[in-house]
């Protein structure tokens, strides 16, 4: 049996992410597609109710290498539970990953190579779809929301941490400008594609990311 599809969908805010993991889901399930929605951080877990609490309430402390090592344990808490869905021939949708915990505490000034290396080993993405405007005034213009990384400066840092993985083999990009939901959901459904026809074509085996 070929193992399921291992989907993560990133970019900054406000580039229809949610929106299109949860259509991309419905398309799936409408095509007979079993596939699961996880999103991170996941909240519900223990170290996600500690990251939970940071991310909403600015009066809790932590280091920044702290704050980082609790995303990426957030991300290993669920990290069998992703393989055992793709072993079982389940496709897998991440909304955000390894690439928004390395993007965004990198931008706050830590070592990018560091912020990469707790990660290693987790279950690697077949593809990554990374939202994204074509044009910088699309990512600087104020409307964020109210959480801790929700401005905007800060969101123009984690541009440019980001494009440090377009050269990646799994990655692609979705540019959302002028775009309406149903076009961009069309370009994703696309991609998406591409890789399960792969799939069907070969036996895969896990990768892991190194």
């Amino acid at each position: 049996m070929t193992r399921g599809v291992l989907i993560a969908i990133e970019g900054l805010d406000r580039t229809g992410k949610t929106t299109q993991t949860s259509r991309l889901l419905e398309r799936l399930d409408k095509s007979g597609v079993d596939a699961t929605l996880i999103k991170f951080p996941e909240r519900t877990t223990p170290i996600g109710r500690i990251i939970n609490t940071y991310l909403t309430d600015k009066a809790f402390e932590l280091s920044d290498q702290s704050a980082h090592l609790l995303f990426s344990a957030n991300r290993w808490e669920l990290a069998e539970k992703i393989r055992n869905l793709l072993e079982d021939g389940k496709t897998v949708v991440l909304d955000r990953y390894v690439y928004s915990g390395v993007a965004y505490s990198s931008a706050k000034g830590l070592p990018f190579d560091w912020c990469l290396s707790p990660d290693l080993g987790l279950p690697k993405p077949d593809i990554v779809l990374f939202m994204k405007f074509k044009h910088e005034d699309n990512v600087t213009r104020e409307g964020f929301g109210e959480e801790r990384y929700e401005v905007a400066e800060f969101q123009q840092r984690v541009k440019t941490q980001f494009e440090k993985f377009q050269n990646e083999d799994n990655w692609k990009t979705i540019y959302v400008d002028n775009k309406s939901i149903e076009e961009v959901g069309e370009l994703i459904w696309a991609e998406y594609e591409v890789v399960a026809r792969r799939e069907r074509e070969a036996l895969q085996k896990f990768t892991k990311l190194e």
